[in-house]
């Protein structure tokens, strides 16, 4: 296989990952249909400089896109900083309650796709939102307020203990493993008055 091909090819499966990180945070489900053309239009331009040189080079140009991609997970896997640059890592969009405007606009979220989201997992209000995440595959990540959350079979235990020998209830909702502390990597002088 002629070198100047894969490194043609190396050169589309970057500039290909970049669009599409610049693009935003959406899966195909999520996207609109003009989005999801505009997607399928520059995968097409992409592959011009490479196409029509017959079907085993076609192969061949797959597989390497396809090694490219394993390439970068792994990459991925065992170095964060290139996750991060690659895929992203999940953003805040709601901290006890309140939206995080900028993180919004950052991400072009509008409020009415988010209230959309969190109205497609169940939750009416956003005031009973403890934490909020747009993750890094699109999807929205969230934990309810203590007082919001249904009472698990811990909680019924625990109370069960405390109505049967009055031991205090414990409640591990603040714990340090809470996987939202990740994303809230931010100091408090960087979220807008009107939003705290």
């Amino acid at each position: 296989m002629d070198l100047n091909l894969v490194w043609q090819t190396f050169l589309i499966f970057m500039v290909g990952t970049i669009i599409l990180r610049i693009g935003g945070r959406k899966t195909i489900s999520q996207m609109t249909i003009p989005q999801t053309v505009m997607m399928i239009a520059i995968g097409t331009l992409l592959i011009q400089p490479v196409s029509g040189r017959g079907l085993w080079t076609t192969f061949g140009i797959a597989g390497l896109l396809v090694l490219f991609l394993i390439l970068a997970e792994f990459i991925q896997l065992k170095f964060d900083n290139a996750e991060t640059a690659l895929s992203g890592k999940a953003v805040p969009v709601i901290e006890d309650g309140k939206l995080m405007e900028n993180n919004l606009k950052k991400h072009r979220l509008t409020v009415d796709k988010l209230e959309e989201r969190l109205r497609n997992a169940g939750i009416s209000n956003i005031d009973d939102v403890q934490y909020a995440t747009l993750e890094s595959n699109g999807q929205l990540g969230y934990t309810l307020k203590l007082e919001k959350q249904p009472a698990t079979k811990e909680d019924i235990q625990n109370l069960i203990k405390f109505i049967q020998n009055g031991q205090q209830v414990e409640t591990n909702n603040q714990s340090p493993d809470n996987i939202f502390t990740e994303t809230l990597n931010y100091k408090a002088d960087d979220i807008p008055k009107h939003l705290q």
